[in-house]
């Protein structure tokens, strides 16, 4: 009889186990879902655009950026 119950407490334990993965496993399955359900029903040209706006503005700033760390050089050369 102590058998008995040690091998029910080792396959009870492997059945909560296989429950905790199941239950895993079908919460990774609903995370994909969505997320491929957001990847599809994505608006391809809008994210184009805000994707190009955002390369613009970096590029403009960087620009900015250049033109701030000559300025210090144009003013020097003005007064030699």
């Amino acid at each position: 009889l102590s058998l008995v119950n040690g091998e029910r407490a080792k396959f009870g334990a492997l059945q909560s186990r296989f429950a905790s993965t199941v239950s895993s496993l079908q919460v990774t399955s609903e995370n994909l879902s969505a997320a491929r359900s957001r990847i599809m029903d994505a608006d391809f040209a809008a994210e184009t655009a805000a994707l190009t706006r955002a390369q613009i503005l970096q590029q403009a700033g960087t620009a900015m950026l250049a033109q701030a760390n000559q300025l210090p050089n144009n003013v020097l050369s003005l007064l030699q």
